[in-house]
């Protein structure tokens, strides 16, 4: 293109900085440095120089690009109310009922804001005299009422002298986000009180992180008692099908991120952070979330994959900061009552049908079945809180070491007679053999697990809105990613050449047995009668195994902060084979899940806890009575 017919224009380019422009054949100027195509038209007086171009001028081309860089002024909680209303739209996708978001999460993000005074009451902080902006979105949705009632909007009064948002007269939904009245955005960051959050150290404040969006989504779950735990939130965020890495893409491209936003909105990957000569200033960086001068070349912000106790802890927290009522009950025919995650569970790892009769005596005996158990009730004086699902997994455990005592001896002496049995009647319904499950199962366990840490070590961390500390990296910092990305693309093009697999879609089971696969055996039909003495009727289930031994035998003292230790040199390799495939299916710590398993022995055997607990040596076996 000639430069006679560019030379007016003098902007630099929003991507790579450079000034050299030339025109498209609809008119419009794009980078010859970067081919970065602008919104911005040549004038012209005839459209016969130019093939297809649009009478435009550049003064109005210019006005908007003025526009568009300045943006909205908007506040931090407006940035995780847009994270929010993603995740929950996300959620919806999956099966979940539109009450969740339009219901359920709205109102407990209304009374977040409320209590942390950011909107809904008179004196909202860091607002500089004006409310931050929580507007509704006008849809229109179906009536109906949130069980119980105590989540309606009437719980949540706004403060006398307070400019109430909504009004009371439209239908609830979860807000979205609406430009809001012009303001000065911070040097320092692109949100009004970016750098006023992140120094807001107020006592008894829960401060919003990205994080704590999945907590509340959680709570949103539990309280509407849906098909989705913890865990299986975890491994959806993990596999990409709910926003929380780079959950900032979704904001609109007004919403400007700069400087301290970076560290509010941003998550990366967990490193080493060179240039620190002492672990106290490590530690300091990681708790404060304080980013390293750009010149240390391997600079990070500490943050990485959400973690179940983290999140669960965070529920807790926010529970009780927004001192939220008795949650819905949580009955037998409740998808998060013991017995049906142990169905489902039991199915995950290919386990027989007949060990759920099992798990729910367990169940009964321990009492984790009954209402009030399970019933989360953030404002009573005993709290009680469950995790659903590793109670579910725990109890399971707990019967695979009744049938098989699981010391590496016993489990392997029962396999003999079943492989036996099997082999002399092979008409007859097949006894479960437990080596043969093992071999099973740890084939398809390794491989899924392999694929796991390779999907883990090749994800993408940088965002494709690349995040900046002021206007002035901005051009450097989209510079930069687009030498990434083109680096990317040519690695990956003489590295692997095979297709990229299409992205699966959200399941709550992560391995599939059935009967028609001829490569892999489904135990789920195989009998237990090898290993269950034959009863008369009306009698309870007994095992052929009269030996017990107890996880844990000596519970650490009430201040320290966990309940037990566990340490796999001190227990067999079948118990360790046990809780790393289902460590592996909730993305837990083992020892968290031996916690549990311990507390779910503490429960049934506490005849046995009191006479064990006066002998130190963990290997020493209890013979049940």
């Amino acid at each position: 293109m000639d430069f006679e017919e560019t030379k007016e224009f003098k902007a630099r380019c929003s991507q790579c900085g450079a000034v050299s422009w030339g025109l498209t054949e609809e008119g419009k100027y794009y980078c010859t440095s970067c081919h970065n195509v602008t919104e911005r038209c040549k004038e012209v007086t005839t459209t016969g120089a130019i093939p297809n171009a649009k009478i435009k001028t550049i003064n109005k081309g210019l006005k908007n690009k003025r526009k568009l860089e300045k943006g909205w002024d908007w506040y931090v909680c407006e940035g995780f109310q847009y994270i929010l209303y993603h995740q929950a739209e996300a959620l919806m996708t999956f099966g979940v009922g539109p009450e969740l978001k339009n219901e359920v999460l709205h109102n407990l993000w209304k009374r977040y804001l409320q209590k942390s005074k950011q909107a809904y009451c008179k004196n909202p902080v860091y607002t500089s005299g004006r409310k931050a902006k929580v507007l509704e979105d006008n849809l229109h949705h179906a009536d109906g009422t949130s069980e119980p009632e105590l989540l309606s909007d009437t719980n949540y009064p706004v403060e006398s002298g307070a400019e109430s948002p909504s009004d009371t007269q439209t239908p609830k939904h979860f807000p979205i986000i609406k430009p809001s009245q012009p303001e000065t955005a911070s040097v320092c960051s692109g949100s009004l009180d970016g750098i006023e959050y992140s120094e807001r150290k107020e006592k008894g404040i829960v401060k919003m992180t990205v994080p704590r969006t999945l907590a509340f989504c959680c709570l949103s779950l539990i309280w509407q008692r849906e098909t989705v735990t913890l865990s299986d939130l975890l491994r959806f965020v993990e596999e990409g099908h709910i926003p929380y890495i780079n959950a900032f893409q979704h904001f609109p491209e007004e919403m400007k991120i700069y400087g301290r936003d970076k560290g509010i909105f941003g998550i990366e990957r967990l490193t080493l952070i060179s240039g620190l000569r002492t672990m106290e200033k490590r530690q300091k960086c990681l708790l404060f979330s304080k980013v390293v001068p750009s010149s240390s070349p391997r600079s990070l912000v500490p943050k990485s994959w959400p973690n179940y106790e983290e999140i669960y802890k965070n529920m807790i927290e926010i529970a009780t900061f927004l001192d939220l009522p008795r949650f819905p009950d949580i009955t037998e025919d409740c998808y998060l009552h013991p017995n049906i995650l142990c169905m489902k569970y039991l199915m995950e790892v290919n386990l027989p049908d007949e060990m759920h009769g099992l798990t729910c005596q367990v169940v009964k005996m321990t009492g984790i079945g009954e209402v009030d158990f399970l019933t989360f009730d953030p404002i009573a004086k005993m709290k009680r809180t469950v995790k659903y699902d590793v109670q579910a997994v725990a109890v399971i455990v707990v019967v695979l070491k009744l049938l098989f005592l699981l010391d590496d001896n016993l489990e392997w002496s029962l396999s003999d007679l079943a492989e036996k049995y099997n082999k002399e009647n092979k008409e007859e319904k097949p006894w479960f053999d437990f080596r043969k499950w093992y071999q099973v199962v740890k084939k398809t366990f390794d491989e899924k697990k392999r694929k796991w840490e390779e999907a883990r070590a090749k994800y993408m961390w940088k965002s494709e809105k690349p995040l900046y500390h002021s206007h002035i990296d901005k051009s450097v910092a989209y510079k930069r990613r687009e030498m990434v990305v083109n680096l990317q693309k040519q690695f990956s093009t003489l590295v692997d050449s095979t297709p990229i697999v299409e992205k699966k879609g959200p399941s709550s089971f992560q391995f599939n047995w059935t009967e028609e696969d001829t490569d892999r055996t489904c135990f789920h039909g195989h009998s237990l009668q090898g290993v269950l003495i034959k009863k008369k009727k009306g009698q309870s289930l007994i095992t052929k195994n009269s030996l017990y031994w107890l996880s844990t035998q000596k519970f650490c003292k009430s201040h320290c902060r966990h309940v037990t230790t566990y340490e796999e040199s001190n227990f067999s390799l079948s118990y360790q084979f046990i809780l790393n495939i289902f460590s592996f299916l909730l993305r837990i710590k083992t020892s968290f899940l031996h916690e549990e398993v311990s507390l779910i022995e503490k429960k049934l055997f506490k005849k046995k806890y009191r006479e064990a607990k006066k002998n130190s040596s963990r290997s020493k076996k209890v013979r049940r009575y």
